[in-house]
């Protein structure tokens, strides 16, 4: 493999990793934030409304990803010693 395709492929793994890690669903969901945010912020929405639905779009998203891993943990098997 040349050396700028080797350089180039370990660049995108290392931003997947970085970006992506062990939940993609956090990624989605600071994308789906930051897209609703900037469409109220765009649209004219007041201020008000736009900086206040920004914390409650983040525990949103935040706490879905909470119940997904604790659901994910119940059902899986334990570790063996």
């Amino acid at each position: 493999m040349n050396p700028v395709r080797r350089y180039v492929s370990a660049f995108g793994r290392f931003w997947w990793e970085f970006l992506v890690g062990d939940t993609p669903e956090l990624l989605i969901g600071a994308v789906v934030v930051v897209a609703v945010v900037a469409l109220l912020a765009h649209n004219g929405a007041a201020r008000v409304v736009t900086v206040g639905a920004t914390p409650v779009l983040v525990i949103a998203m935040l706490g879905t990803s909470i119940r997904r891993a604790q659901r994910g943990a119940r059902t899986s098997p334990p570790p063996k010693p």
